[in-house]
């Protein structure tokens, strides 16, 4: 697996709400587009905390089953 961290997330910029979060403040995911090492995620309620870095295929694929399991 090639999906790696980044201990301080505020270093990048350019960070944006997932359209999955919910819109009361307490699971906001945020997701940065266009990095070259693939798809970091947050938690927005932590933006010094760590974030994940996704392979395209990887996060396409959680994607991809977050929507198949919508009711």
């Amino acid at each position: 697996m090639t999906d790696r961290t980044i201990s301080n997330a505020a270093t990048l910029s350019g960070w944006r709400k997932s359209s999955y979060s919910n819109s009361e403040a307490g699971s906001c995911l945020e997701v940065l587009d266009d990095h070259p090492s693939g798809v970091p995620v947050r938690d927005s309620k932590t933006p010094h905390g760590p974030a994940l870095i996704f392979s395209a295929a990887n996060w396409s694929a959680f994607v991809t089953a977050v929507k198949e399991s919508q009711p």
